[in-house]
């Protein structure tokens, strides 16, 4: 299963910047943020701030979303 990646404006330190990501993340990250009561704008920055400078936001963002489901099924 592959979905076409989707790009969206999210505004990070008071600029707007594009990420794309396919429509399975987006629903993730809109979930997580929702269970951590932040906005994805909110978390989108959290994000960026502790990435490595050397990963894109969008592959920072999938990581993020990866490890925090496998933090969840670990218990």
């Amino acid at each position: 299963m592959s979905s076409r990646p989707q790009k969206r404006s999210v505004t990070l330190r008071g600029h707007r910047t594009s990420v794309s990501l396919e429509p399975e993340f987006w629903t993730a990250l809109r979930d997580i943020a929702d269970e951590k009561g932040m906005a994805i704008n909110a978390l989108t920055a959290e994000i960026d701030a502790e990435r490595d400078l050397d990963a894109g936001l969008a592959t920072a963002m999938r990581l993020y979303i990866l490890r925090y489901y496998q933090d969840r099924a670990r218990g």
